[in-house]
């Protein structure tokens, strides 16, 4: 993706648009246009047509696209064509919350260890997954080959985590502990902070005053 330079807004709406797709599957609707998309999204046509285009020619003019084919095809180019092993770091009420997310599974990624520092969660099983202490990091995850971390530490934490799960060969590490992290450049790394996110949706209602 990356030589390709694809923006990371497509790829973020190729997401949204699959989303789409399975529920249009779902509702038994075998043929869709750009236009129906658009508006299930609420994005433009011309801008469904363009995010599609960077990865080839689906559908046919005047006929639209068929679901089932073009929902296949989004999931392969998103990579969730295979199953991808997760770490879970932190099992507060963010961790919990997380490993319970039904979602996950659905598009693919299954959160195959966990791990925390308290006696009172460490050999409980949470989602069919036993709690590991995080002690044990480096060994489980390594034995599991988990391809992504999430971390769900408070802040203090997060960088030692960051390092631990990308010596046990960690590849792309989801972060939502609120502070930068340090990472090779070789690491995929996305932080997912919830203050921003609310703090863009008050700067906008405040421009409406």
């Amino acid at each position: 993706m990356k030589t390709l330079k694809i923006p990371e807004a497509t790829i973020i709406r190729l997401s949204v648009y699959s989303r789409y797709l399975y529920m249009a599957d779902k509702r038994g609707i075998v043929t869709i246009s750009s236009g129906d998309i658009a508006d299930g999204v609420g994005v433009s046509p011309a801008q469904v047509r363009k995010d599609l285009a960077y990865f080839g020619e689906f559908g046919t003019r005047g006929v639209g696209y068929n679901v089932k084919d073009l929902h296949r095809h989004i999931l392969k180019i998103l990579g969730l064509s295979s199953i991808w092993h997760v770490a879970l770091v932190g099992l507060g009420n963010l961790g919990l919350a997380l490993s319970s997310y039904k979602g996950f599974r659905e598009r693919g990624f299954c959160i195959c260890s966990i791990f925390d520092t308290d006696p009172a969660k460490v050999g409980t099983t949470v989602n069919e997954v036993v709690v590991e202490h995080i002690d044990r990091l480096e060994v489980v995850v390594n034995a599991r080959g988990a391809q992504i971390g999430i971390i769900a530490v408070p802040a203090g934490f997060a960088q030692q985590v960051a390092d631990r799960l990308i010596k046990a060969g960690v590849k792309a590490i989801l972060n939502f502990a609120p502070v930068v992290l340090n990472v090779p450049p070789e690491i995929e790394l996305r932080n997912v902070d919830l203050a921003v996110h609310l703090e863009v949706l008050t700067f906008n209602l405040a421009l409406q005053k």
